[in-house]
């Protein structure tokens, strides 16, 4: 199975992802993360990015907050699918990072999450690597009938509360 990369911009950034690596691990998806910089590391970034592809990795996530670069510099080094990650700051509430993940030009593609929409990252991640994994396609296939399951079983508590009103 191809690996995941989960770049974040600051270590103290990994609360916001703890949800990714979690829900990665979860559906036994190997992943490394690392502390990257698209402005303080812009070398190390690229050169992560260019050298993904034979490292193993079928996909990258990147989670950076304020001006959050991160992905777009990522995904300029790459042809791998990026998932950009916008975490929430002090400064604008992660609108500034939003903005900054989705608003791409043409040619540097990334896919983008909400606002700390970790476990998002996480499961876009799967879904792109189960596309050339069988295995992992059912476990996601599991999991959603899982959720509807569970929705169901609320609505027909809630079809009881409403009798008794």
């Amino acid at each position: 199975m191809k690996k995941a990369a989960v770049i974040m911009g600051s270590d103290s950034d990994l609360p916001v992802l703890a949800p990714c690596l979690t829900r990665l691990r979860a559906l036994s998806i190997p992943f490394e993360a690392h502390v990257m910089s698209a402005h303080r590391t812009p070398q190390a970034a690229a050169a992560f990015a260019e050298s993904a592809r034979g490292e193993g990795f079928g996909v990258l996530i990147c989670a950076a907050g304020k001006a959050a670069h991160l992905a777009g510099v990522m995904a300029a080094h790459t042809t791998l699918p990026v998932i950009g990650l916008p975490v929430k700051s002090s400064t604008l509430d992660g609108l500034d990072a939003l903005l900054s993940t989705v608003q791409m030009p043409s040619g540097i593609p990334v896919a983008t999450v909400a606002i700390d929409g970790a476990e998002n990252a996480a499961l876009l991640a799967a879904q792109i690597l189960a596309l050339s994994d069988e295995g992992l396609a059912e476990k996601l296939t599991a999991m959603k009938r899982d959720m509807r399951e569970a929705v169901e079983k609320k609505d027909k508590a809630l079809q009881e509360k409403i009798k008794e009103l």
